[in-house]
């Protein structure tokens, strides 16, 4: 879990993931939250179903982490705004890419910067992550812009897609 000044983030875990799919509310009832109106699209459905549970089922430790969602909820209201998520452990560099989304309705409140932020602070602790990648449309300017708080660079683009990177390794202060 990841908390920062206004949100919690959680990492689901296999049998949270499986409710999560459901959209029936027993996922938030399970984990004492709000019940909101949110949909999983197909596609996302099958992802979880034929890659992401199947990932996760075969992983060992806690790298299950690099495959799940995290679900980004507000403290206030209790209620999921917004999800984020790796797209697997890190490879031999030490880099992992990230993925997040927030529900339309949570915009413009800065509610992702923070939470990618948090993500970056999680990813900080971790001895097996030196870098965050990240990828964004050139005309999806909040993406962009989050990235860029959150001290990411552009490393490369191909055709529309800009790719951006941070370092997260910890070092010791001198």
């Amino acid at each position: 879990m990841v908390e920062t000044e206004r949100l919690v983030i959680v990492p689901l875990n296999y049998n949270q993931l499986r409710l999560y799919l459901k959209g029936n509310g027993k996922l938030e009832k399970e984990l004492q939250l709000t019940t909101g109106a949110r949909n999983v699209s197909d596609e996302v459905k099958e992802s979880v179903e034929f890659f992401i549970l199947p990932s996760m089922k075969n992983t060992v430790g806690d790298h299950y982490l690099f495959y799940t969602f995290w679900l980004i909820v507000e403290k206030a209201s209790r209620r999921i705004v917004g999800e984020s998520g790796f797209k697997g452990p890190p490879n031999d560099k030490g880099e992992i890419e990230i993925g997040y989304g927030i529900f339309s309705h949570e915009r413009r409140k800065g509610l992702m910067t923070e939470a990618i932020g948090g993500m970056v602070e999680w990813a900080k602790k971790r001895a097996d992550v030196n870098y965050i990648l990240a990828e964004a449309d050139e005309n999806n300017l909040a993406s962009i812009r989050v990235l860029q708080k959150n001290n990411f660079d552009i490393f490369d683009k191909k055709e529309k897609m800009l790719w951006w990177k941070t370092e997260v390794i910890s070092r010791p202060v001198l």
